[in-house]
């Protein structure tokens, strides 16, 4: 009999979701097959979902996903640090793959931008292997994924989002530049945010400040370094722009990471900064997003604009070593705060679209 898995399926936004079974073939040389034990709705599956951004439908979504392997193919024997891997190990894996000649990666060492980049959660669902995202019972792994096994005491709902917020997290706050002393404005606290300054905290940050519109938000970013926080629906632009750099002295913040996907938080963002400044774009994941920015400020104060999508293979086992290394000073267990089945995925994605819950966990 042939072995079949459901699947949770989009087939359009703002469409309900539909379970539907596809075969489960054996695994050809350099693929993996895992069974999904939890995966994560990230920001941008919400977007996608409500067609903020272009996303091939019918298909998966889910791109934060661990599992256990069922099946390992030809040429797979170790993961990205070297570690023996063998059915039955619980692994996470990079949230692209690109196998093939790539400018980018072997030029300027970009392989997360290389021309032909796939990303898991974002395939048609109809096409072999059929399973390519993380809502549904199992995940092929294929050619070109960085594979990393997970250490036991991990749970799943501290590696789950590894493998998309924390890798990015990483490759932030480096692109950030984030050293010893620095006052670290971040904008959103949404999973991305709350690493963000956990990571800047543990990178040295002395002043980390937390901006968000959420009230829950504003408190729980306080168990993950952030020393100040503001609400920005509560006051004015110009009074949250001084307010902000009344605690950073003598002249503003050092560093503004945008993580919220709000467009007018940039040039916002840019007026809290001292000369010399820099600030990293992490959240503009849909087109269109459009703000007006005024060159001369850019220019007189020095300012340093990064703007970062994806990251390198590298970031995501520095997520794991950063989240092995802090889990007993954060509680980074505590952001995947509700659990849903797969049959209550449009729940689950209502309940995160309103920011009810902070990191929706669908476990099959």
């Amino acid at each position: 009999m042939t072995k079949v898995g459901r699947a949770v399926v989009y087939d359009a936004p703002n469409t309900p979701f539909v379970i539907r079974k596809y075969p489960v073939r054996d695994v050809l040389a350099g693929e993996a097959l895992v069974r999904v034990t939890m995966s994560t709705i990230c920001r941008s599956d919400i977007h996608s979902y409500h067609g903020h951004r272009p996303n091939p439908c019918p298909g998966i979504l889910g791109h934060e996903i661990v599992g256990i392997i069922e099946q390992l193919g030809a040429g797979i024997d170790h993961d990205m640090r070297g570690d023996k891997l063998s059915v039955g190990n619980r692994v996470t894996w990079t949230e692209f793959f690109y196998n093939g000649e790539s400018f980018y990666r072997d030029i300027h060492n970009m392989p997360q931008k290389s021309v032909g980049l796939r990303k898991y959660g974002h395939d048609l669902v109809e096409e072999d292997p059929h399973f390519l995202g993380g809502f549904a019972d199992y995940c092929y792994i294929l050619p070109g994924t960085g594979i990393l096994k997970l250490p036991d005491e991990i749970t799943d709902e501290e590696a789950t989002p590894l493998n998309c917020g924390v890798a990015t997290m990483i490759s932030v706050t480096e692109a950030a530049e984030i050293a010893v002393g620095d006052t670290v404005v971040v904008h959103g606290l949404g999973l991305l945010g709350l690493y963000g300054c956990a990571i800047a905290k543990a990178r040295g940050a002395k002043q980390v400040i937390g901006l968000d519109t959420v009230s829950d938000r504003l408190t729980i970013a306080k168990k993950f370094g952030a020393d100040v926080t503001f609400d920005v629906g509560a006051v004015s632009n110009g009074d949250l722009v001084a307010s902000v750099r009344a605690e950073c002295p003598p002249d503003g913040a050092d560093v503004g990471i945008e993580v919220c996907g709000y467009a007018s938080v940039v040039p916002l963002g840019l007026r809290m900064l001292r000369v010399g400044g820099r600030f990293v774009i992490g959240g503009l994941v849909n087109p269109e997003s459009n703000f007006d920015l005024d060159g001369n400020l850019v220019l007189r104060k020095w300012i340093t604009l990064k703007g970062v999508h994806n990251y390198h293979p590298r970031h995501l086992i520095q997520a794991l070593d950063f989240v092995m290394s802090n889990r007993e000073r954060f509680p980074f267990g505590e952001i995947v705060d509700s659990k849903f089945s797969l049959e209550e995925l449009d729940e689950a994605f209502a309940k995160a679209a309103e920011r009810s819950v902070l990191r929706a966990a669908i476990v099959p």
